[in-house]
């Protein structure tokens, strides 16, 4: 039995196929999916996300967001989702620093959407270079 692998972001289906295999960033912890799993719906944390075409393992960060689980498919609708080859290490290091320089200098009390962005945008930046340097070290 094939399982289907649907990522969206906001901006495209980043990817539609079947895939041997799907590892995803659950809010519970890592969670491995094959055909037939039990039905369900969980949060995605920002990190790795890693499926198999052909017994070769494709690797990609992602961002936060829900994935819904059926025997046959696999939806991940996420905020980023990118290969290492699409990683700018030094302009992600950046948008990070900046990120967290406005995180210190802002009134968490009165600007909690702000610092909800602001950590968002941390997790994934933190995610695509974890990836990143990942890659590098194979």
């Amino acid at each position: 039995m094939p399982l289907i692998l649907d990522i969206v972001t906001p901006e495209k289906m980043f990817f539609t196929g079947e895939v041997e295999n799907v590892y995803l960033p659950g809010t519970e912890g890592e969670m491995g999916i094959l055909p037939g799993h039990a039905p369900l719906v969980t949060g995605v944390n920002a990190g790795e996300l890693r499926y198999s075409i052909g017994g070769q393992v494709e690797e990609l960060a992602i961002g936060a967001g829900f994935a819904e689980v059926t025997q046959e498919k696999v939806t991940v609708l996420t905020d980023l989702a990118v290969t290492d080859a699409e990683i700018d290490e030094a302009k992600v290091e950046e948008a990070m620093k900046r990120a967290e320089e406005t995180l210190t200098s802002i009134d968490h009390s009165e600007n909690t959407e702000e610092v909800a962005a602001l950590q968002a945008s941390i997790a994934r930046s933190m995610a695509q270079l974890k990836l990143k340097r990942k890659r590098r070290n194979i």
